[in-house]
């Protein structure tokens, strides 16, 4: 796409003040697109009637769906109603006011736990819906899956051009640090940052340390995104991830390298340990071209300077 597209194609990040919405929003403006933004305060998009009207005033021409509730096993396992309502009604809201919108591309965004608990290793596109899904996440996971269900819909009944993208597990600045809510690389950091700070002798991590994980930098997510907008029109869902995973225990020690922990690693078997592993197929977004840029210990290494500039206004 040549400049002069970029700058006519007006775009809308719906939750661009999340760790992926802020991500893409400075991607596309590196790339030169025109971003327009909904009015202050932000609209509620489990509203029905306030996400038409904002999609109508905005009319923009590509539409990335960043906005959701998320949150690691504690937060799925404590607030499994939100997770399946909110999610629900934001992806339902904007889809269907996209249509009545007009808007000409919309990108949405799922996630890995959309596959099935035992599914083959690595996960493809075409596993999806073929067993039982993680039971820790599984209100999470419906909701995702009916968005790309819905999504499939309105392209195969209304010609429209939506897109699905399943990211692994991320991590980056704007991350969520709260330690009842966040996933496992921004708790792992505060958790180990903070026994640093106490001087603690040791530091107990949930579950057993076997669970293998992807990771993917929200940059490369960012980018791998703005990528698929340029270069892909299909109904049919795409895995964006690293194309290699590692242990929690392998991490957690990777973490005290990082942070400069000196104590001891302690994993509690008795809690959830959540899927045994997720590790996406990622040769459909290679053989269009794209790749990640950012490796694992760089990413943490710059993921935890942002916590420090910014660890007194989490606190707040």
């Amino acid at each position: 796409m040549s400049d002069g597209m970029r700058a006519k194609t007006r775009v809308f990040v719906a939750g661009a003040t999340g760790m992926v919405g802020s991500a893409l929003s400075r991607h596309l403006a590196r790339k030169g697109y025109e971003l327009i933004s909904g009015p202050k305060p932000r609209a509620d998009l489990t509203d029905q009637r306030a996400t038409v009207n904002l999609l109508k005033d905005l009319r923009p021409d590509w539409l990335f769906l960043a906005a959701a509730k998320v949150g690691g096993i504690q937060a799925n396992a404590t607030f499994p109603a939100d997770f399946i309502y909110i999610n629900l009604m934001i992806q339902t809201n904007v889809l269907h006011s996209a249509y009545l919108a007009g808007v000409k591309k919309l990108l949405f965004l799922g996630s890995s736990c959309i596959y099935p608990k035992f599914a083959p290793q690595p996960m493809k596109e075409e596993h999806l819906l073929s067993g039982h899904l993680e039971p820790t996440n599984e209100p999470y996971a419906i909701a995702k899956i009916a968005g790309i269900i819905m999504a499939q819909s309105y392209n195969r009944q209304y010609g429209t051009n939506y897109i699905s993208v399943m990211p692994s597990n991320l991590y980056g600045p704007n991350d969520n640090f709260d330690l009842e809510n966040s996933h496992v690389v921004p708790a792992l950091l505060r958790k180990t940052h903070e026994a640093k700070m106490a001087g603690a002798k040791s530091l107990e991590i949930w579950g057993t340390g076997a669970p293998l994980r992807e990771f993917l930098h929200v940059e490369d997510l960012a980018d791998a995104c703005v990528f698929l907008m340029e270069n892909y029109d299909s109904s049919e869902t795409v895995n964006v991830g690293a194309g290699t995973d590692l242990s929690i225990r392998e991490l957690a020690l990777l973490v005290k390298v990082v942070v400069g922990y000196d104590g001891e690693i302690r994993f509690n078997p008795d809690k959830p340990d959540g899927m045994p592993r997720k590790l996406l197929d990622v040769s459909k977004i290679r053989a269009l071209g794209w790749q990640p840029s950012i490796a694992l210990r760089e990413g943490l290494e710059s993921t935890y300077g942002w916590y420090l500039e910014n660890e007194g206004r989490l606190r707040k």
